[in-house]
């Protein structure tokens, strides 16, 4: 069982003791600039920012969206705004601007930071002009006279430059609002999901604690701080373990290569799509010393066995695959970094976290090995903003225990191990047989042509529903050739009935593959159904 939580806290306390033990220890490596921000630093920074918000108007309880790309300031303004009792709001930045609009007006946020290269800045300008809440934009980073806008602007760099560089965190009961994320919104618009104090301290806690992260660890991040990926996955567990983080602006295979020699990091958090193009790069792979890698995670999407097995074998280090959801805690598994893995396993539990596999249908737990709905209780599950028609459908008392409805489809074996086999609303029926798209996508690379895969599900005039492939390849090869593999290497009923070759895959922002946009190419090549 977990800690029972005290009466007051703050989530953006959990760098206090580690930052107090090693203050001259390098915390954040600016890899654009190659500046370095010890802990004493790291923690000026982040209480100049909270006051800083203080000092424009933000208060306690209030919603403040956070708009940039990679920087040391938004880490910063993220800890320096739950420091002081506010709930940052991180914007995924690569949102269509509908959307964007949407969150900014849904969160309610009066104030919003922003931070980045101009064209960032400028969109973050445009948007806060046409949402009905925002009062006024704080930028960071560039002048403000160099952007046109109706809207009440103030420069956030100055603000800092004169604010306090020391601040006491404001209690908090454990249940209170720390952060409120969306989710990225592929069937419709994102929903804001708020994550208590007392939750994200805990995960915080348990994953610092699964991971045996140290002050000797060194995380490389390229992935977009808005995502719960990089944030939750490395930058909050290496700071409540006094660990050092390499912040890349944005993804770049080949300078991440570089900078894992240059840096000397052991870990490496990522998406499936990511490491995909980091292997790819055999050249820079070949000429630059990346054996200081101990281990890597992979979250965000299903992990191939196939590109497991590759990085293990490029960089003599095990690549894993991480289980979690914003609403649920946000991780859920994880892989052990020593002791028993599984490839193409997520892992066991968290300490704290219940996990049950259930027949979607009846609600009644499935047998070991079976495929089912999985159902979470941890101290971690949040809440949707606004929306508590959507949070009592997602959410259900079993014996005395709340559990979230993942709408994620599982199976767990005897041993404990979680294998993530695609989303209920993913799943295709073939006359009555089920189809779990992931399942199809790890045997489409087992093939030595396919290098990436994806599968959906179309109309089938005769059994209902059918997969069909968008495959990535190396070499020439037919269709016929790869749908006679999958009837040769797996159960017909599950082979591609048409196979869709592309350069490479969509992406959404958050590098999971975008299967919205190959649904409706799908429909472009398929008139009707199959």
């Amino acid at each position: 069982m977990p800690p029972l939580p005290p009466d007051s806290m703050n989530y953006a306390t959990l760098y206090d003791d580690p930052a107090q033990l090693n203050l001259g220890g390098p915390a954040i490596i600016d890899n654009t600039t190659d500046a370095i921000l010890n802990y004493k630093e790291l923690t000026e920074r982040i209480a100049a920012a909270g006051n800083a918000l203080a000092d424009i108007g933000v208060k306690k309880g209030d919603r403040v969206a956070i708009f940039g790309s990679n920087r040391v300031d938004f880490i910063s303004t993220v800890f320096g705004g739950i420091r002081i009792g506010a709930v940052p709001v991180p914007v995924n930045i690569e949102l269509p601007s509908q959307t964007l609009k949407f969150v900014i007006e849904d969160c309610g946020a009066t104030h919003l930071i922003t931070f980045g290269d101009s064209p960032v800045i400028q969109d973050a300008l445009e948007i806060s002009e046409n949402a009905k809440n925002i009062e006024k934009v704080a930028v960071s980073g560039e002048s403000i006279s160099e952007f046109s806008t109706d809207i009440v602007t103030t420069s956030f760099s100055e603000a800092i430059d004169k604010a306090q560089t020391t601040l006491s965190p404001e209690p908090m009961e454990p249940d209170d609002p720390a952060l409120q994320s969306y989710t990225s919104g592929s069937t419709g618009n994102p929903k804001g999901i708020v994550l208590s104090h007392y939750g994200l301290a805990w995960n915080t806690e348990m994953i610092k604690k699964v991971h045996f992260f140290s002050d000797q660890d060194r995380a490389l991040v390229a992935g977009p701080l808005y995502h719960k990926n990089a944030m939750i996955g490395a930058i909050k567990p290496f700071l409540a373990a006094g660990g050092s983080i390499v912040l890349m602006r944005s993804f770049d295979a080949k300078r991440m290569i570089q900078a894992i020699e240059e840096y000397e990091v052991t870990y490496l958090r990522g998406v499936p799509a990511m490491f995909k193009l980091l292997l790819d790069e055999t050249e820079a792979l070949q000429s630059h010393d990346v054996s200081t890698i101990d281990w890597a995670i992979s979250g965000g999407a299903n992990l191939p066995i196939s590109l497991a097995e590759e990085f293990r074998d490029t960089f003599d280090a095990p690549l894993g695959e991480a289980y979690g959801l914003t609403e649920g805690g946000p991780v859920i598994t994880l892989p052990c970094r020593w002791g028993p893995r599984v490839v193409g396993s997520s892992g066991h539990s968290l300490p704290g976290v219940v996990t049950k596999i259930i027949n979607p249908e009846t609600g009644k737990e499935v047998e070991a090995g079976t495929v089912g709905e999985l159902i979470v209780s941890s101290p971690g599950i949040g809440e949707y903003h606004n929306r508590p028609e959507a949070t009592a459908e997602a959410i259900e008392t079993r014996e005395g225990d709340v559990y979230l409805h993942t709408k994620d489809l599982a199976r767990k074996d005897e041993q404990g191990f979680h294998y993530i086999v695609g989303r209920l609303d993913d799943l295709i029926i073939v006359g009555g047989e089920n189809v779990y798209p992931a399942e199809v996508e790890n045997l489409l690379q087992t093939h030595s042509a396919v290098t990436d895969a994806a599968v959906i599900g179309v109309s089938h005039k005769v059994k209902g529903e059918a997969p069909v492939a968008f495959v990535v390849t190396d070499e020439e090869i037919s269709e016929d050739a790869i749908r006679q593999y999958c009837i040769d290497h797996g159960p017909a009923y599950a082979h591609p009935r048409r196979v869709f070759f592309r350069s490479d895959l969509p992406l959404v922002g958050t590098g999971k593959v975008d299967k919205g946009s190959l649904s409706a190419e799908a429909d472009q090549w398929i008139s009707g159904s199959l």
